[in-house]
């Protein structure tokens, strides 16, 4: 069913999305680092989007001319398998594994891009990493992943409630309200903040990420 779904995804705005917004979460350009947001977006007034964010704070967000827009849908194991290109954020434990919170399996034409193991937003324990299963156990308290990449390899722990997601494309016409969003964002000289890419759930998905 993903590969059926994935041929049909425009590329190039994956292409954008995810090096932007998910594979490469610390990179921007000069001047302020970005500001994350993440919760439900409650009405779109022109170029402007009102977003209670999860802390139930109230955000105003300006689109940015070229946002990019991407969308995100349930995968399933089925769709987690050897040879699969996978990114996962995780938070490593006493044992030397991680344990993951979530797994975004990635379309065939972005294999290869993020690849490796970085440091994430949460903490100096955790972590994103991208790169190709090599095997797939099952675990008392779970499925383990062995991932591969530049030469070496990671073993995850993924529990039976993580989120599992793939991407698709997506327009504006999705930022309705009731729509569950992550915005990286930039903040403005004046204060404001212009969104400059999007990730929105489709069918009440809320992006785990």
């Amino acid at each position: 069913m993903i590969s059926r779904i994935l041929r049909r995804v425009d590329t190039t705005v994956l292409a954008l999305g995810f090096a932007g917004l998910v594979l490469v979460p610390f990179a921007w350009a000069q001047g302020s680092p970005p500001v994350r947001v993440r919760g439900t977006i409650e009405r779109t007034e022109g170029e402007a989007l009102q977003v209670k964010t999860r802390g139930g704070a109230d955000a105003t967000l300006r689109l940015a001319d070229g946002v990019t827009i991407t969308g995100l849908i349930k995968a399933s194991w089925a769709d987690i398998k050897p040879g699969s290109y996978v990114g996962t954020a995780a938070i490593e434990q006493a044992s030397g594994n991680a344990k993951s919170l979530e797994v975004q399996v990635f379309p065939e034409s972005m294999r290869g891009a993020g690849e490796g193991s970085h440091e994430y937003y949460l903490g100096p324990k955790s972590s994103m990493t991208n790169g190709t299963i090599g095997q797939v156990t099952e675990a008392p308290d779970g499925r383990q992943l062995i991932i591969k990449y530049q030469g070496t390899e990671k073993t995850v722990l993924v529990p039976p409630d993580a989120p599992i997601v793939t991407y698709v494309s997506a327009t504006r016409e999705d930022l309705a309200p009731g729509a569950k969003v992550t915005i990286m964002a930039s903040k403005q000289a004046d204060g404001t903040l212009q969104a400059m890419r999007i990730l929105v759930g489709k069918d009440g998905l809320e992006p785990p990420m």
